[in-house]
């Protein structure tokens, strides 16, 4: 078992200070049962957000209510904490009646929240499982506003037990936490991807004690519970930079902490990728803040960062029910290392692995889905579950046997009513020129079908026939009309001020209906809006997947799933109206 009063270098921190009420840390978890007697006398105020539940005794409760006892339990309770004496924030984001899931919107929406309410530091204990560490654009721009705002997000690396990414630790300028052991290396379970190496630090994660909800007391072990370690240890040179008359700066803590991170030693360990930049030294990163070496930092973006959220899972000692939801995002923790590194999912999960008292969970091995029949690059988990971010909990790890914790194939799929407008991409250049190849030959003068059923007359004796324009869309619902199975070969978007915010693909059997609607749709779009059929914008109800599809541009964004053409609608705004206009005249 391991309490923060064992932090190697914590004793002489505290004899200056234990932590500044000035100095906010926000928890994005579960909600928090502050009537165990750890929090007597804790400054913790709640936020109201989309989940209102109270402190229960189901998984999300007993997530949230352990990380916030790991920064903020007073010194002379069951449980102390590593800053006591700082303000916390607590915002449910994880709920324990929607099992743990998250979307990334909704955790977006949250950090925006964070940081109006003067949060310095954000924890996030949670992640969603990526291939190559992109998120939603909406996640992204609230990490941005972090950094730019100059909060410091410290985030779970995830328990996949390989090289493999979790958002939003994988995005520029967050401080990803991955978790090792009482003798200071990695644990199994722990991630190590390569984007890790320059922002990612390991710190203690095995057998973590905290509060429970109800009173009691219990060690768990995951990346979700190195996490408040390192961010309660930010609050306290936080509140060691305002003792010293400065600015607080997180990201110059953040910096402290990478560049004092004790290496790898190589005699020791096979495979220093899993240290990531190293693991936690808190007495070096100390001394940095002390004298004074380090004020702002830069973002560390030495790689090209895609993000593509993941799910990741948390369960309680009590329960073995798995929590697949960012929501909280599902831990996911495959035992095949090349599963987890293609598993890529939509949503933050709870990065927590079982102790020894832990039952497993079911189990499941994500697998990467290759779509011979069109372009897009979907992964997937063999479990379908909505675009979300969930708690990094337990991972289901037991006596050093990795085992994945993954939604019920029975769990409801979350909902979607999508409105925008409609796009399409090819993902890759070859599908594109496969596009070009096919379309029949336009007139130069008018874009048009020079040859085929859609053929039209030239304009200008002087025009020409040219190869196609795929990226026409008029030429293209021109092709599809007359090629309607062509459809299932795209990437079909849903946009938002021309920006695509999902990928639709449709579910057989009618997922030829769906096309066909798609075709109409977009050969309404593109009439002049004074057309009576010109559509504006158009709906699709349908179900988030859990999967994520990247682009032709490289942007990853989530999968939505319509079964049906029930509640797909194209807006013809310029024929509604003229009917109102008609009513009118009739008085």
């Amino acid at each position: 078992m391991t309490q923060v009063v064992e932090l190697p270098g914590i004793e002489s921190i505290w004899t200056q200070t234990v932590g500044d009420p000035r100095i906010c840390v926000a928890l994005l978890d579960g909600t928090v049962d502050q009537s165990h007697p750890c929090f007597d006398g804790a400054n913790l105020s709640r936020l109201p957000t989309l989940v209102s539940d109270d402190a229960g005794s189901g998984l999300m409760s007993g997530h949230g209510t352990h990380i916030a006892s790991i920064i903020f339990g007073q010194q002379d309770s069951p449980v102390p904490g590593i800053a006591p004496g700082c303000r916390g924030l607590i915002v449910p984001v994880f709920s324990d009646s929607q099992r743990g899931k998250l979307s990334q919107m909704d955790l977006a929406r949250a950090i925006n929240q964070a940081v109006e309410a003067g949060a310095h530091v954000i924890n996030i204990s949670g992640g969603q499982l990526s291939q190559s560490g992109d998120a939603d654009p909406i996640l992204a721009n609230a990490v941005q506003f972090c950094n730019d705002e100059g909060v410091l997000i410290v985030a779970a690396a995830g328990n996949d037990a390989c090289d493999c990414l979790h958002v939003p630790a994988a995005l520029p300028s967050v401080l990803a936490v991955g978790a090792m052991n009482a003798q200071g290396l990695p644990i199994d379970y722990s991630n190590w991807g390569k984007i890790y190496q320059h922002q990612g630090i390991l710190a203690p994660g095995e057998k973590i004690l905290g509060a429970e909800p109800g009173g009691g007391i219990v060690p768990r072990s995951g990346t979700s519970f190195a996490t408040p370690i390192v961010s309660g240890i930010v609050a306290l040179l936080l509140s060691i930079q305002l003792a010293q008359g400065e600015k607080p700066n997180p990201h110059a803590i953040r910096e402290a902490i990478l560049k004092t991170a004790l290496p790898c030693n190589p005699e020791i360990v096979e495979d220093c990728r899993r240290f990531l930049a190293g693991s936690l030294n808190i007495p070096g990163a100390y001394t940095l803040i002390t004298k004074g070496g380090l004020t702002e930092v830069s973002d560390q973006k030495s790689e090209e960062v895609v993000i593509q959220p993941s799910e990741a899972k948390d369960s309680t000692p009590e329960e073995t029910d798995p929590i697949n939801q960012i929501e909280p995002s599902e831990a996911i923790a495959p035992s095949l290392r090349e599963s987890a590194l293609q598993s890529s999912e939509i949503g933050i999960q709870a990065a927590e692995t079982t102790n020894s008292e832990s039952s497993i969970s079911e189990s499941s091995i994500p697998t990467t889905i290759q779509h011979s029949e069109n372009p897009m690059s979907v992964t997937s988990n063999n479990v379908a579950t909505s675009s979300n971010v969930v708690p990094s909990a337990d991972c289901g790890c037991n006596g050093g046997t990795v085992a994945s914790s993954v939604t019920p194939s029975n769990a409801p799929m979350s909902l979607v009513y999508a409105l925008g407008t409609l796009g399409y991409d090819f993902g890759t250049e070859a599908r594109r020129d496969s596009f070009k190849q096919l379309m029949p030959m336009v007139w130069s003068d008018n874009g048009l079908p020079a040859t085929g059923r859609h053929a039209t007359p030239k304009v200008s004796p002087d025009a020409i026939e040219v190869p196609a324009n795929p990226y026409d869309a008029r030429q293209m619902a021109n092709y599809l009309e007359n090629n309607i199975f062509e459809a299932a070969s795209l990437i079909w978007t849903l946009n938002l001020e021309l920006t695509p915010i999902y990928a639709i693909k449709p579910q057989a059997p009618l997922a030829l209906a769906v096309y066909q609607f798609l075709q109409e749709f977009l050969a309404g779009q593109v009439l002049d809006k004074e057309d009576d059929n010109y559509i504006e914008r158009i709906s699709v109800p349908a179900y988030l997947t859990g999967e994520t599809v990247t682009l032709f541009s490289g942007q990853v964004v989530p999968l939505i799933q319509p079964l049906n053409t029930r509640g797909m609608y194209g807006w013809k705004v310029n024929e509604k109206v003229c009917k109102v206009k008609t009513c009118f005249r009739q008085g």
